[in-house]
């Protein structure tokens, strides 16, 4: 090291020690005034405040004092350390003003208390709330409680049984608002329990040890009075008190099946559901159902089953000898088995039950099977054409068996012949025979077919058209005439006078189609004769045989203008083509 350099060093040296100690002499001299009472311990040891030349680091020399400070403003926390942009501690806090200065007045007046980290909400944010409420004046700002239990202690209902985080459940725009989180407890709220205020369950506000089985708060709604046990969520739910969750079917040995799934448990449980061990058996439950009153045994489960008391399944078809075909497939089992169905063995034949229904009052004999079937009483099967000699054809067919079957069925013989039954039905009164069915058939009584070629006056022309009542006036057709006369007497336009011999001159082809030939009698018709009615000769009525002189004069008397002078032989002279032409020759015999 060269000799300057060792002198420049000595003088440097010599001038700090001589600073330093020129300056805690004159510490005294040079303070601006009295600091405050907190720094007073500090006053004469500028240093811990200030660095020589260097106004820069005494911001950094309070944070070495004041070490909540910096660790706000490192963590940027709290009211200094949330601030928009740090500023050197002496802008706010001007010191050497004193013992009594306050060196930390904050401006309350619109202050955002925001830049502080404990944001104002709800409730806090009512004008009615001071800063000094929760700002102590013996305490720093920052003294001030962040926690509610802090300021509300003297609220707490709970008396500290819930602790200190009064948050956790309540909220700052109202206390009585909570938004507490039962589920992250070990009994989170479900169902109905939501809606249920707190002190309902947390009796004289102890939350600590409140139970969780259902029975200690409900055992007072248990209106199976413990029959059912205390574990009520083995059947009900949080969410409805009336529903149910107990699974009978896959819980026990028992499945609810039908109207068991929705009878009630009271119903079959009565007693104690644990100790009373009940019994399986229907009959065990439903005696007093049983409207057979045990005769029909005590397996209900044989014939009934659990979706309805009436639908029985009970196949008689498949168990029993005797199916149940047509209406006995309807009927109660009762109509048959009136006593012991295991003791009284019943017969299955018709009659041993409705011997009572017989309206035949045993003429037919008891195999009722033998006409009717189960389908309907009143229908009959029994073929009489096939097992009788006397099938039944026409109104036979729907006649009744009584109307002809009037005594014992098996021991009367009837007779075949239509007279032993229609003998009050014969209006001939036996003039015709006891044979009906000569004329008469079964399809209808009144459609006779008689064949009239067989009787003594066989019918031809018109008589053939001519219905039977024109001419048998009564059922007794014997006692029709067969002269024309009695029956057309009121179509005899002669009035007699030809006699009542119709049949001489007329026909049955019609009655204006007459062929009588006059030629053949004793009187020729000729000449003007031929076109004359009868009725200018005929004029005297007749009963009897025509008898009717053949000479002129007795119908031409009134014509001779002879006046009988020539006789009565008018034949003589006259002749029928005129009555004006004379014979030849006649003269000769008129002079004789």
């Amino acid at each position: 090291m060269t000799t300057f350099v060792k002198v420049a060093l000595w003088v440097a040296c010599s001038f700090v020690f001589a600073t330093e100690v020129l300056a805690d002499s004159s510490n005294d001299l040079l303070l601006p005034g009295q600091v405050i009472q907190g720094h007073a311990k500090y006053e004469s040891d500028c240093a811990s405040c200030h660095k020589p030349y260097d106004k820069a680091a005494q911001s950094g020399l309070c944070k070495d004092c004041h070490k909540e400070i910096a660790k706000d403003v490192n963590e940027k926390h709290g009211f200094h350390g949330l601030m928009k942009e740090e500023k050197a501690c002496k802008e706010c806090h001007t010191e050497h003003k004193g013992r009594d200065a306050n060196i930390s007045k904050l401006i309350t007046t619109d202050f955002d208390h925001s830049i502080t980290g404990f944001v104002l909400k709800g409730g806090h944010l009512n004008s009615k709330v001071l800063c000094k409420d929760c700002h102590s004046p013996l305490k720093k700002y920052r003294q001030a409680p962040t926690k509610c239990n802090g300021c509300h202690e003297r609220d707490d209902k709970h008396k500290g049984s819930l602790g200190t985080d009064c948050a956790s459940c309540h909220e700052e725009k109202d206390w009585k608002t909570t938004h507490f989180d039962h589920g992250k407890t070990h009994f989170p709220l479900l169902g109905k329990h939501i809606d249920v205020k707190c002190k309902d369950c947390h009796l004289l506000e102890s939350y600590k040890d409140t139970p969780k089985q259902c029975y200690a708060c409900h055992k007072k709604d248990d209106k199976h009075k413990e029959n059912f046990g205390t574990k009520c969520e083995d059947c009900h739910t949080d969410r409805q008190w009336k529903e149910i969750t107990f699974d009978h079917d896959k819980v026990t040995k028992y499945p609810l099946l039908g109207k068991h799934h929705e009878t009630k448990c009271v119903s079959c449980h009565t007693g104690n559901l644990y100790k009373d061990k009940l019994k399986t058996t229907c009959i065990s439950c439903h005696q007093k159902d049983d409207k057979h009153k045990g005769n029909f045994g005590p397996k209900c489960e044989s014939c009934h089953n659990e979706r309805e008391w009436k639908e029985l399944l009970f196949d008689h078809d498949k168990k029993t000898k005797f199916p149940l075909l047509g209406k006995h497939h309807g009927i109660k089992c009762s109509s048959c088995h009136k006593g012991d169905v295991y003791k009284d063995k019943l017969k299955t034949d018709c009659y041993s039950c409705h011997q009572k229904d017989d309206k035949h009052k045993g003429n037919f004999g008891p195999k009722c099977e033998d006409c009717h079937v189960d389908r309907g009483w009143k229908e009959i099967l029994f073929d009489h054409d096939k097992k009788t000699k006397y099938p039944l054809l026409g109104k036979h067919h729907d006649v009744k068996c009584v109307s002809c079957h009037k005594g014992d069925l098996y021991k009367d013989k009837l007779k075949t012949i239509c007279i032993s039954c229609h003998l009050k039905d014969d209006k001939h009164e036996g003039q015709e025979g006891k044979k009906c069915e000569s004329c008469h058939n079964e399809q209808s009584w009144k459609k006779a077919v008689f064949d009239h070629r067989l009787s003594r006056y066989p019918l031809t022309g018109k008589h053939l058209v001519t219905e039977c009542k024109k001419c048998h006036v009564s059922p007794k057709f014997k006692d029709a005439k067969s002269d024309c006369w009695s029956c057309h007497e009121k179509q005899d336009a002669h009035k007699h006078t030809l006699g009542i011999a119709c049949e001489t001159c007329h026909n049955t082809r019609d009655w204006k189609d007459w062929d009588f030939d006059h030629d053949k009698t004793n009187f020729s018709l000729q000449g003007k004769h031929k076109d004359i009615k009868c009725i200018e000769c005929h004029k005297t009525p007749v009963t009897k045989k025509i008898s009717l002189a053949a000479n002129c004069i007795t119908c031409h008397d009134k014509d001779d203008r002879h006046n009988g002078e020539y006789g009565i032989q008018c034949e003589h002279c006259h002749n029928g083509l005129s009555w004006k032409t004379i014979k030849v020759g006649s003269s000769k015999w008129i002079n004789k």
